[in-house]
């Protein structure tokens, strides 16, 4: 079970201006709905942020050349399948997947951003979402967030999709998102998918700025266990159907709204690495006192990736010898190890490089016991600051990823 996540979706709010159909097309296995169609309207903007990994997959390619020339109306995903490592057969068949949906829609090939998610190396079973798509047509409904959050499900255990309203004066604006994400999570995006919409005005290039600074924030502030996917994207959308329009950084309500998407941002990110594949906890690493943002990242990031670290998570043990060597071999330039601070919890356990004179392993053991736990990390260098979030790995994390394609 997910680490604080409920099975149930909280309430999602409807995004005038956005619609979603799902459909079952059977392209892993028959049984479930696989296939999200998110329909855009005409006039909206959008931005939006791809996997950094040069074996992107053809969907991610195919996306990125047509979000870059047309205004997208529709975005197809499928889960089981992430058309990844095939060449240029996987090429044709997103590009044949793109016009599958021009065809059921009247819209033109080009408007449609394809993606993927699921198995790599197989090309994508075109013939089956073709099939599938004037069902999921037939099913568009601004009410469709909560179908399409289990459609794009893989190893998921648990949907993932959030709200925010806020008011800019005196209309409500709404922000609303979804993602899948359980496993081979580490951004440069992470594998996951996110798709926020906003019925906000926001001009195309702001709009990009905004998801770019908070994608860094968020789904780039996560990790379960280091690997970086061949397509991960997400997505953000603003139909302007609220009638507020926010025209630069300094309009009026601007500052409000971004943070609301940056909240939607943070929860699903953070709610994929609660339902991190076999995660038992959730782990926050803190790491202040740097030269810079990156620095910390650094060290935040050797910590997480540690199997070490993880798997004295897991079997909660305050081993805290293991977060002082991750914290080490960083890679940090003259690093003094006199300076370092360490923290589980509130609990000091490393001073000035040191085991902490009042540490006693029974205050460690009570905080390793926890499902939520913050590992603070103080490296006394400077004034930056950067988080992390991580899970443990567990015997079920093996599990899962030895089984996957059986």
């Amino acid at each position: 079970m997910a680490v604080g996540l409920s099975a149930e979706l909280p309430p999602l709010l409807a995004v005038n201006g956005v619609r979603w159909g799902v459909a079952e097309a059977a392209i892993k296995r028959p049984g479930r709905k696989d296939v999200a169609l998110m329909e855009i309207c005409e006039g909206a903007t959008t931005a939006a942020v791809y996997t950094r990994n040069a074996f992107c997959a053809a969907p991610v390619h195919i996306a990125r050349r047509h979000g870059a020339a047309s205004a997208p109306r529709y975005l197809l995903i499928n889960s089981g399948n992430a058309n990844a490592g095939t060449g240029e057969p996987g090429m044709l068949a997103a590009e044949q997947s793109c016009r599958a949906v021009a065809a059921v829609t009247g819209c033109d090939a080009g408007a449609v951003l394809p993606f993927s998610t699921g198995v790599i190396g197989v090309v994508l079973p075109v013939a089956k979402i073709e099939a599938a798509l004037p069902q999921a047509v037939a099913a568009l409904d601004v009410e469709g967030w909560h179908a399409a959050a289990h459609a794009i499900m893989t190893t998921d255990t648990v949907p993932k999709g959030i709200s925010r309203q806020v008011m800019v004066a005196g209309r409500a604006v709404t922000i609303t998102g979804i993602a899948k994400g359980s496993g081979m999570i580490r951004p440069d995006m992470a594998t996951m998918l996110a798709y926020v919409a906003t019925d906000a005005a926001v001009p195309r290039d702001l709009l990009q700025g905004l998801l770019s600074a908070s994608a860094d924030r968020s789904f780039n502030a996560v990790t379960v266990d280091g690997d970086t996917s061949t397509n991960d994207a997400c997505v953000l959308v603003a139909t302007g159907k609220s009638g507020v329009r926010f025209d630069s950084v300094d309009a009026e309500g601007y500052a409000g709204f971004a943070q609301a998407v940056l909240e939607v941002c943070q929860y699903l990110a953070q709610a994929m690495i609660r339902d991190g594949e076999g995660a038992t906890k959730f782990i926050t690493i803190d790491v202040r006192g740097g030269v810079s943002e990156d620095e910390c990242r650094q060290v935040a990031y050797t910590v997480a990736h540690s199997p070490l670290v993880k798997t004295a998570l897991f079997a909660s043990d305050p081993n805290w010898g293991r977060i002082l060597a991750a914290v080490g071999r960083a890679g940090v330039v003259s690093m003094d190890v006199s300076k370092i601070d360490i923290y589980l919890g509130d609990v000091q356990i490393v001073h000035a490089g040191g085991c902490d004179s009042a540490y006693t392993e029974a205050a460690g053991q009570a905080v390793m016991n926890q499902a939520e736990i913050t590992i603070r990390i103080e490296l006394g260098r400077g004034d930056a600051v950067a988080q992390v979030w991580t899970c443990d790995f567990s015997y079920d994390y093996v599990k899962i990823n030895a089984e996957y394609r059986t």
